[in-house]
C-alpha cells in the first residue's frame, strides 16, 4: 500500500540546516506552483547541493551579486536564475542567512496538473520526461525570474510551496558527482537522487562550450 503524501508545508526550520542535510531530505517532497492556469505539483526525485563560500561550483562562491542575492537571504526562499540565454533553473535556499547555500531542483515526477505541464513541454516524449532536468522542471512548472525571492515557507498565500510529501528512506537515496559542473566544484558527490526512478536525469560530465568562429 502506497502512503498518501502529507500536504503539510515544510517549516522554515527544515531549510535552516546545512545544505548536505537538506538536499537528500528534499527527495520525495512535493513542490506546488499555483498559477493563473491552475495548480501544478511535482514530487522531487533529483537535487544538487551547492555550498556557497566552500564550493567553487556555487554561484555564490565569489560573493554576492545582483543575480545571486537571494542566496544570501533567509532559508526557505526560492532562487531562480537564467542560463544559456534561454532557460530558468530553480533552487531552494537553505542554511542560516548570509551563508548562501542552496539546493538545485534537478528533476521530478508531475503528480498534479500533468495536462498543463504537457502544454509547456511539447517536446517531451512521455510524462517521465516532463520535468527530467532542471530547465525542464522549471519550464513544466511555469517558473521564471518573477518568482526569484519567493518565500516558500510563509503561512500566507504564496505561489510556491514545498509540502512534506512522502520522504524517501535513506537506503533508496543515491549520490554522485554533480552534472555539468566544471573545475574543482565538479568533484563533489553532491547530486542526490531516488534509486531506479525513471524521472531522474542522466549524469553528464562538464563539456566546455566552444566559441563560434
Amino acid at each position: 500500500m502506497i502512503a498518501t503524501p502529507d500536504r503539510t508545508p515544510l517549516p522554515r526550520e527544515f531549510f535552516d540546516r546545512p545544505v548536505l542535510e537538506v538536499a537528500p531530505d528534499l527527495l520525495g517532497r512535493t513542490l506546488v506552483h499555483t498559477t493563473p492556469d491552475g495548480p501544478i505539483a511535482l514530487r522531487l526525485t533529483e537535487v544538487e547541493a551547492y555550498d556557497g563560500p566552500n564550493d567553487p561550483g556555487s554561484h555564490a562562491y565569489r560573493g554576492r551579486t545582483a543575480r545571486n542575492g537571494v542566496m544570501f537571504g533567509p532559508p526557505g526562499h526560492v532562487y531562480v536564475y537564467f542560463t544559456y540565454g534561454m532557460w530558468f533553473c530553480m533552487n531552494l535556499v537553505c542554511g542560516p542567512a548570509d551563508r548562501a547555500s542552496a539546493v538545485l531542483l534537478r528533476a521530478g515526477e508531475i503528480v498534479e496538473g500533468a495536462e498543463l505541464a504537457r502544454k509547456r513541454r511539447l517536446s517531451a516524449r512521455n510524462d517521465k520526461e516532463l520535468a527530467k532536468g532542471p530547465a525542464r522542471l522549471a519550464t513544466a512548472l511555469g517558473v521564471d525570474r518573477a518568482l526569484d525571492g519567493t518565500d516558500a515557507c510563509t503561512p500566507h498565500d504564496t505561489p510556491l510551496r514545498v509540502l512534506t510529501g512522502t520522504p524517501v528512506p535513506s537506503d533508496q537515496v543515491l549520490n554522485g558527482p554533480r552534472t555539468g559542473v566544471a573545475g574543482d566544484g565538479g568533484v563533489h558527490p553532491w547530486r542526490f537522487w531516488i534509486a531506479n526512478d525513471p524521472t531522474v536525469s542522466p549524469y553528464r560530465a562538464h563539456v566546455p562550450r566552444r566559441r563560434r568562429s
